[in-house]
C-alpha cells in the first residue's frame, strides 16, 4: 500500500498556470481598442466622436442661455391708451399739468390728457419747433419756451386753451448779429428763465425774470377776452374701438390786441471767464528755468515750437485791445455751459436778506474746460454793466475741469464730476464738500443724477 508522507495541501499558483486571456484583460488599455481597427474605420470613428462632442457643446450652451433668459426679469409690455395722429411731423413734446404740448414742423399743438382730445394750435409764424420746455403756473396758466429751427426762443403763455405769444427773447434786427439758442431752462415755479446763446465768435448766458404774477392778474381781468381766444371749433374724427384720434386740422388760436402781457426782464448776462495771465516770474529766464523740456544750462536754451506758441498766446492776450482794432486776432470758439437755478442757502444770501424758500435766489454755472463752479445772485442789476463782464459772487474751485454737474431736488446738495473721474458732493447750505469719490481710471463721466 502506498502511504503519503505529507498531508494534502493546495499547491501554490505559478505564472505558467495563469490564463493568458485574463492577463490581456487587465493589462489592455481601453483607448487601444480603437487602434485595433483598420485605418479607415479609425478615421471615421474619430470624426464621428468630434461631431458628437461639438454637438454636445452646442446643446449645453443653448441650455445655459435658456436658463439665463428664464432668470431675467421680463419687461412689462405697455400698450397706448390713445394715439394722436397729426398731419405734420412731430419733433418734440413737453407735458405740463393736464396738457401735452407738441412741436410740429409748422408751429405748436396742445392736447388734453383728460379726454384725449386736441385743444388748439399756433402756426402764425410758419416756423418749425425743435425743442419745448413747459411749466404749470397754476390757475390754468402755463409758460412755454419753444426753440425753432433758426435758434430763436419763443416765449408763450398758454391760458384757457389758447396760445399767447409774449416775446421772442433773442430776436435782433441785424441778421448778422443773430444768436442761436443752445439750451433753455425754466426755474421751478416759473419765476426765471435761462437761455444759453451762441454767436459767431462767442457764447453767453442770459437770465430773465418772468412776471408771472402780472400775467395771472391780467388774465383774470381779461377773462372774456381769453374766452374769445379759445378755439372756435375742434374737428377731429374719433375711432372708439381702437382708441385712435385722427387730427385733421387743429383750431388755431388768434392773438387779440387787447390782451397785453408784461415783457420779461433781463437780469443777468454771464460770459465765459477770461483765462488768468498773471505770473510771479521776474523775467523770461526765470520762467525758462522752471521748464523741464528745455535743453541747456539756463542761458543758451533750445527754443521749441511749444514755446513759440505759448509766447504768441501771451502776446495776444496782453495786447488784445490793439490787435482787435487791426483785425488780427483769431475768432473765439463758442463754448458750452451748464447752469442750475439754486434755492436760498447760507452761502448765497446774507443775514439781512428776506427771501422765499421756494423761489431761486441765484444760479450756478460752469463752462466746459473750466475748473471753477461760479455762483451768481439774481438780485443784481445790469445798469452800468452792459460793457463789463459780470463777476461771480462765489467761486468753488475744483482740481480738474468740470465735466458735468447735478443739483438735488431739495437744492441743498450739489454734485460736481471732474474730467479726472472724481465726483465731489457739496453741501450748498453750509458751503463745504461732504464726500469725494474717485471712479476707475481712464473713465470720463458724461452725466450725473441724484436718485
Amino acid at each position: 500500500a502506498n502511504r503519503r508522507k505529507h498531508p494534502l495541501r493546495i499547491p501554490p499558483p505559478s505564472e505558467k498556470d495563469w490564463p493568458k486571456d485574463e492577463e490581456d484583460f487587465f493589462l489592455l488599455d481601453p483607448d487601444r481598442e480603437r487602434d485595433a481597427l483598420p485605418q479607415p474605420f479609425r478615421m471615421i470613428n474619430k470624426l464621428v466622436m468630434q461631431v458628437f462632442e461639438s454637438a454636445m457643446e452646442i446643446i449645453e450652451g443653448r441650455e445655459m442661455l435658456r436658463e439665463a433668459q428664464k432668470r431675467k426679469v421680463q419687461p412689462q409690455k405697455c400698450f397706448p391708451t390713445a394715439e394722436f395722429q397729426v398731419t405734420e411731423r412731430a419733433n418734440c413734446l413737453a407735458a405740463s399739468g393736464k396738457y401735452v404740448f407738441v412741436g410740429l414742423s409748422e408751429g405748436l399743438a396742445a392736447f388734453n390728457t383728460c379726454d384725449f382730445k386736441d385743444v388748439c394750435a399756433w402756426d402764425a409764424a410758419k416756423t418749425e419747433i425743435c425743442a419745448i420746455h413747459a411749466l404749470d403756473l397754476g390757475k390754468e396758466c402755463h409758460v412755454l419756451l419753444a426753440v425753432d429751427e433758426m435758434g430763436l426762443v419763443w416765449l408763450f403763455c398758454f391760458y384757457k386753451e389758447s396760445f399767447l405769444l409774449v416775446k421772442i427773447l433773442n430776436e435782433v434786427e441785424d441778421i448778422s448779429q443773430r444768436s442761436t439758442c443752445v439750451e433753455e431752462v425754466l426755474s421751478r415755479g416759473g419765476d426765471y428763465a435761462g437761455i444759453l446763446l451762441q454767436g459767431n465768435t462767442k457764447a453767453w448766458l442770459e437770465i430773465y425774470q418772468l412776471p408771472k404774477d402780472s400775467w395771472l392778474t391780467e388774465m383774470e381781468k381779461n377773462t372774456g377776452a381769453a374766452e374769445g381766444l379759445a378755439c372756435s371749433e375742434r374737428r377731429s374724427s374719433c375711432l372708439p374701438e381702437v382708441g385712435t384720434f385722427l387730427l385733421q386740422k387743429l383750431p388755431v388760436s388768434a392773438i387779440q390786441a387787447d390782451v397785453e402781457l408784461d415783457l420779461p426782464v433781463l437780469l443777468l448776462t454771464v460770459r465765459p471767464p477770461k483765462p488768468i495771465t498773471g505770473t510771479s516770474f521776474k523775467g523770461p529766464l526765470d520762467a525758462l528755468k522752471e521748464l523741464d523740456d528745455v535743453l541747456g544750462l539756463g542761458y543758451n536754451h533750445l527754443i521749441k515750437d511749444s514755446h513759440w506758441e505759448l509766447q504768441e498766446a501771451i502776446f495776444c492776450s496782453t495786447y488784445r485791445e490793439y490787435l482787435e482794432g487791426k483785425g488780427v486776432t483769431k475768432e473765439e470758439i463758442p463754448r458750452h455751459a451748464t447752469f442750475h437755478f439754486l434755492l436760498p442757502s447760507r452761502i448765497l444770501m446774507g443775514p439781512d436778506m428776506e427771501v422765499q424758500p421756494d423761489i431761486p435766489v441765484g444760479i450756478g454755472v460752469h463752462w466746459d474746460g473750466n475748473h471753477n463752479f461760479c455762483l451768481y445772485l439774481l438780485n443784481q442789476s445790469l445798469k452800468g454793466k452792459a460793457d463789463s463782464d459780470l463777476m461771480p459772487d462765489v467761486v468753488w474751485p475744483c482740481a480738474a475741469p468740470i465735466a458735468c454737474s447735478a443739483v438735488s431736488s431739495c437744492s441743498r446738495y450739489l454734485a460736481l464730476a471732474g474730467e479726472d473721474a472724481t465726483i465731489t458732493i457739496w453741501d450748498k447750505h453750509l458751503g463745504y464738500p461732504l464726500s469725494v469719490t474717485a471712479i476707475l481710471e481712464e473713465r470720463f463721466i458724461r452725466s450725473i443724477h441724484f436718485l
